[in-house]
C-alpha cells in the first residue's frame, strides 16, 4: 500500500515538476532565439514592402519625365533596367541567411537608388517638368518612400543585431547548439545609408 501511494504521489507531482521546468527554461532564455528571429523576419518584411512600394512608383515617374524630357533617354533607360533587375531577384525568408543572395539583392537596390537619383536630378533642367503637379506628387512619394526605406533598414539592422548576438552569447549559444541548431546568423546591410539615399532635390 505505501508503494502504491508513493507511485500515485509521484504521478501527481510530475505535471507540477514539468511546469516548473518549463518556467525555469523560459527564465533561462530558451525562447529568446525564436522570438528574436521572428522580430528580425518581421523587420525584413517591412524592408521588402518599402522597396516594393518604391518599385511600383517608378514606372509612373519615368513616364512623367519622358513626357517632358525625352532627350534624357539614357537616364530613363537606366532607371527602367535597374528597376527590372531589382524586381527580378527572387527574395524570401531564406535570403537573410544566404550571404550571396543578400548581397545580390542589396546591390540591385543600390543600383536602382543611384539610377533613380540621377533621374530626379536631371529634372532640374526642365522647368515645365518641375512645375508639373503629377511629377511633384510622384517626387514627394518617392522621397517619402526613401525615408520609410531608411527607417525599415535601420529597424532590420537592429533586429538582426539582437538576434545574431543571442546566437553567439551565453545563454543563447547553449540553446543555439542544442535546440536551435538549424538557426543561422542573419545578414545585414553593408552599403551606407548615404549610398542608398536618393539625392535631395529642392524644387522652387
Amino acid at each position: 500500500m505505501p508503494m502504491i501511494l508513493a507511485v500515485a504521489r509521484r504521478r501527481l507531482l510530475l505535471p507540477f515538476a514539468l511546469l516548473a521546468l518549463a518556467f525555469g527554461l523560459a527564465g533561462c532564455g530558451v525562447n529568446n532565439i525564436p522570438t528574436n528571429e521572428e522580430k528580425a523576419k518581421a523587420a525584413w518584411s517591412d524592408v521588402l514592402n518599402q522597396y516594393q512600394r518604391r518599385a511600383e512608383l517608378i514606372p509612373n515617374l519615368v513616364e512623367t519625365v519622358k513626357g517632358y524630357a525625352q532627350q534624357e533617354k539614357d537616364v530613363l533607360t537606366q532607371v527602367t533596367e535597374a528597376r527590372a533587375n531589382a524586381t527580378s531577384i527572387k527574395v524570401d525568408a531564406s535570403t537573410v541567411t544566404d550571404p550571396e543572395a543578400f548581397q545580390k539583392f542589396q546591390n540591385a537596390q543600390a543600383q536602382l537608388s543611384g539610377a533613380l537619383g540621377r533621374l530626379i536630378a536631371v529634372s532640374e533642367a526642365y522647368p515645365d517638368l518641375k512645375s508639373n503637379q503629377n511629377f511633384l506628387a510622384l517626387q514627394a512619394q518617392i522621397e517619402g518612400t526613401e525615408n520609410r526605406i531608411a527607417v525599415a533598414r535601420r529597424d532590420y539592422i537592429e533586429a538582426v543585431r539582437v538576434y545574431n548576438t543571442e546566437l553567439r552569447t551565453f545563454p543563447g549559444v547553449l540553446w543555439a547548439s542544442t535546440l536551435y541548431r538549424g538557426n543561422q546568423p542573419m545578414q545585414t546591410f553593408t552599403i551606407s545609408e548615404e549610398q542608398m539615399k536618393v539625392p535631395q532635390v529642392k524644387f522652387n
